[in-house]
């Protein structure tokens, strides 16, 4: 913890506490996005898709899977694949969680893993130096679980932008989001097969969620043509033949 993070923590502890407790209090638990976790979509050359993640990855702030990052991104990767994907995402799992389900899950291989964690990190008040540490040991867990996939990392989003977060809280768990993602950035300089995804999307009030903490339809649709530009741009693309995108994944039977 570095020294303004720390002089931070002790000076606003108490605001910060009962801010957090308010934040919890007040804002309406959204359900996870309906519809299949798994399936297979488009046609061309197979690509093996995987997200993991939390809520954001769950669909929360949409009502369905085709509205969220899952389906959106296996649409824009139909086009030009076969896209087997499977979503394994939770509201609230933090870097930890997800260790612990992945761990459960059977080895399967993936060509393209797409990651969604971090906000739920911050407001557990973790070490930077501990999250940077799960995610290292996620990104190894990733590789044995599914092979020697490509791995995108989303950055942690702009939460001292969230309009569900009052005033210092806001600031705080922001900086904190900040921290993480520039440590998170360095380590995956020295990584072949890790990428950071920053969409680097204006979370203002019309990309955002009923909530004010979850990204919206809009946010969804942006962040996954970030990701679906960056895996086209890996090299899968050397394989890529354009068709067009079928209406809706298709759930697997």
């Amino acid at each position: 913890m570095d020294l303004a993070h720390l002089l931070a923590t002790v000076a606003l502890g108490p605001v910060l506490l009962m801010q957090g407790r308010g934040v919890r209090k007040r804002t309406p638990r959204l359900p996870e996005a309906a519809g299949p976790r798994t399936g297979h979509c488009g046609s061309g050359p197979d690509l093996r898709l995987l997200i993991v993640g939390d809520s954001a990855a769950a669909g929360v702030g949409c009502d369905h899977q085709d509205d969220a990052v899952c389906g959106h991104l296996v649409r824009q990767l139909a086009g030009h694949h076969t896209v087997h994907w499977r979503l394994e995402a939770q509201t609230g799992r933090t870097t930890a969680d997800t260790l612990a389900h992945l761990r459960s899950l059977p080895r399967e291989p993936a060509d393209a893993v797409l990651v969604s964690l971090g906000v739920n990190d911050v407001t557990a008040g973790l070490h930077t130096g501990t999250w940077l540490a799960q995610q290292a040991e996620l990104v190894g867990q990733l590789r044995a679980l599914c092979g020697a996939p490509q791995i995108w990392l989303t950055v942690v989003p702009p939460m001292g932008h969230f309009p569900a977060l009052p005033q210092p809280l806001r600031g705080y768990l922001g900086a904190q989001a900040r921290r993480f993602n520039t440590a998170l950035a360095r380590w995956a300089r020295t990584q072949p097969d890790v990428t950071i995804l920053d969409p680097a999307l204006p979370l203002d009030q019309t990309l955002m969620a009923s909530d004010g903490f979850h990204p919206g339809p809009a946010a969804h649709r942006a962040w996954a043509q970030a990701a679906a530009n960056a895996i086209r741009a890996s090299r899968f693309s050397e394989e890529a033949t354009p068709r067009p995108a079928p209406p809706a994944p298709a759930s697997a039977a």
